[in-house]
């Protein structure tokens, strides 16, 4: 049985399926590259390395992508049939929980293989991917935290474990440390996409646009070139803009690297629906930037996996009066609320519905209905994933209904208390 750098073992392993194995967690860490090519060539390299066939699945999963969990329920299957230990067999458990969308039972399962195994990095950063789609902030800092006396900055992969613990600690308000560890984790790993976005996270929640816009332009090939987190890290580079008031400049970031590319990934059209949205709340005409957009929500809309992706779809669908999606969309919610298993019945009940229907109240000018669902959803709003930048949404949202309806005293009640949190707020 071959093992790796950090001494953690590898059934059914070659040393060339490994090497491969190794690269493509590496690329993983970092978010560029094909990491799911090299896993796939690893099980080719080595059909019996359980490993290879669970990061071809941990790959289909962690994007949210519909046509992930096939090929993710595929993997698992081969994987089920190979020798695996008692590490590997938890990874197996935790992706057969995700298959079947239940993701705080894979959470559960993941935290304690990382309590097990500290140095397993592939588990570390799918628990907290898990953490940060379930909105489970203690989670995001506490799980890399726990793991953090095992490692040094002589190990392979620690510049991530300081990424992801640069995330944890924003998401928990801890922006001063949040910050120095997510420029130590770009300092030792200049590609490290999700590190640059740590700290776009807490100068985004600190209010310093001009640092924001100063922090992501001093090396954007760092996070830009070849890397599938560039779409979401140009939105944070367009979200300091926004704040500084900047609309020209965020419309060319939306047409050159949000928009334009017209990805077909999920996560990059949340971000697309995110920003024409937070654009269309300051009165800005966005043309008919929606309609391309809703094309491509279109495609992945036929069933409802994870509500917050179905917020954002419905963002797009309302906004360009696409009634027949919105009214698909309506439907794969209602039935989902049917299925026996799965922890998005919870997400939709506690936030994704309301807020959906929230949304599609608010372009057809019943405000009143928005603003009432908006705040039945804000206090638990973290319950259905996303980043407290991204579920800001919610609260902007709820801002412009209230104006919008009249009621001038919550809409200064709401921005009063934004001031005391963010005084810098325009």
């Amino acid at each position: 049985m071959n093992t790796d750098s950090l001494g953690l073992a590898f059934s059914g392993a070659t040393a060339a399926a490994l090497d491969t194995f190794d690269t493509a967690t590496a690329q993983l860490r970092c978010y560029v590259g094909d990491p799911l090519a090299l896993a796939q060539k690893a099980t080719a390299q080595a059909p019996e390395m359980t490993m290879a066939h669970a990061l071809v699945a941990w790959l289909n999963l962690l994007g949210t992508e519909p046509a992930g969990l096939a090929a993710a329920a595929e993997a698992l299957a081969i994987a089920r049939t190979l020798p695996a230990t008692a590490r590997e067999q938890a990874h197996l458990m935790a992706i057969e929980h995700l298959v079947h969308g239940r993701w705080h039972a894979a959470s559960r399962v993941l935290e304690d293989l990382s309590i097990d195994h500290p140095l397993d990095l592939l588990a570390l950063q799918a628990g907290h991917q898990v953490d940060f789609f379930t909105g489970h902030s203690r989670m995001l800092r506490d799980r890399i935290a726990r793991a953090l006396p095992a490692w040094s900055a002589a190990m392979p992969g620690y510049h991530a474990v300081m990424g992801m613990l640069a995330f944890g600690l924003e998401e928990t308000a801890a922006y001063g440390e949040a910050e120095k560890a997510g420029r130590r984790a770009v300092e030792l790993e200049r590609r490290d996409g999700w590190a640059w976005h740590a700290v776009a996270h807490v100068m985004e929640m600190q209010n310093r646009r001009r640092e924001g816009v100063a922090w992501l332009g001093q090396d954007v090939p760092a996070w830009n070139e070849g890397s599938f987190f560039a779409v979401h890290n140009a939105w944070h580079l367009a979200l300091f803009h926004l704040g500084l008031g900047d609309t020209d400049q965020v419309l060319e970031l939306a047409d050159q690297r949000i928009l334009g590319s017209q990805s077909p990934v999920v996560l990059d059209m949340v971000d697309a629906s995110a920003l024409l949205w937070r654009l269309a709340l300051r009165g800005v005409d966005v043309g008919d930037r929606w309609q391309s957009l809703a094309d491509r929500w279109s495609a992945v809309s036929e069933r409802s996996h994870y509500a917050f992706n179905d917020l954002h779809a419905m963002m797009a669908f309302a906004s360009c009066g696409r009634d027949h999606d919105v009214a698909h969309l309506q439907q794969a919610q209602a039935d989902a609320l049917l299925q026996p298993n799965g922890d998005n019945v919870d997400f939709l009940r506690d936030v994704g519905l309301d807020a959906t229907q929230a949304v599609l109240a608010f372009v057809r000018g019943e405000h009143a209905d928005a603003v009432q669902r908006l705040r039945r959803v804000r206090p638990r709003a973290h319950r259905f994933g996303g980043s407290h930048a991204q579920r800001d949404l919610i609260d902007l949202t709820l801002i412009e209904a209230a104006r919008l309806d009249g009621q001038q005293a919550l809409m200064h009640a709401l921005l009063n208390e934004r001031k005391t949190r963010a005084p810098s707020y325009p």
